[in-house]
């Protein structure tokens, strides 16, 4: 019988490309629906998502720093290659999120439909991303981390942290706000908790 290492397939150059712009860009619509709404998410989102809610800064621009901390982390555990399709996976979406309102414009959406618009494509495209070596950085890597390390799922990993944002959030916004974007939450991250399998993914 072949194992699942001898028979594993590497990604070429341009599966990664459009792995990687697949995930991107997913991950950014849903966050245009996201922040439409007003809704709010964990991770390192969440905090940059909270941040411009109350500052009026960018999304794009903030996500952009607060995500900075974490390269050296990434480097250091999961190594160049990683980090490097981070740091533009990172810099992609904080574009994108900013100009896809130029040509994207949502009239009417009910916030129980946007959290799951939310939480589906950006489950999605986190899930292309890891399968390609890459992240949105941040808290992420610390998910795959622990995944990596104690076999403890990513989806889980974060749905922990999202809680600690949301409790901090519950003290920001109106209760129904975060009754809804917890549900997007939970949507993206039991995607990832079932679909995210090294073992049964063996390309890398």
């Amino acid at each position: 019988m072949i194992s699942a290492d001898e028979t594993k397939i590497s990604h070429s150059r341009l599966d990664d490309v459009q792995g990687l712009g697949l995930g991107v860009f997913l991950c950014a619509l849903g966050m245009h629906v996201l922040t439409h709404v007003g809704l709010i998410t964990g991770q390192t989102a969440g905090i940059a998502v909270i941040i411009s809610y109350l500052s009026g800064w960018s999304f794009g621009a903030v996500f952009f720093v607060v995500n900075l901390p974490f390269y050296a982390l990434a480097y250091r555990r999961l190594g160049l290659e990683f980090t490097l399709k981070s740091l533009i996976s990172v810099t992609l979406l904080s574009v994108f999120t900013d100009i896809l309102p130029l040509g994207f414009a949502i009239q009417t959406i009910n916030p129980a439909l946007g959290a799951v618009v939310f939480g589906t494509t950006v489950g999605f495209g986190l899930l292309a991303m890891f399968r390609h070596n890459g992240s949105l950085g941040g808290l992420g890597v610390v998910a795959l981390l622990i995944q990596d390390r104690y076999g403890f799922k990513a989806g889980y990993v974060q749905l922990i942290s999202d809680a600690v944002i949301f409790l901090v959030a519950a003290f920001l916004f109106p209760l129904s706000i975060v009754g809804w974007s917890l549900m997007g939450a939970v949507v993206l991250n039991l995607i990832i908790a079932f679909n995210h399998r090294r073992d049964r993914y063996i390309a890398t």
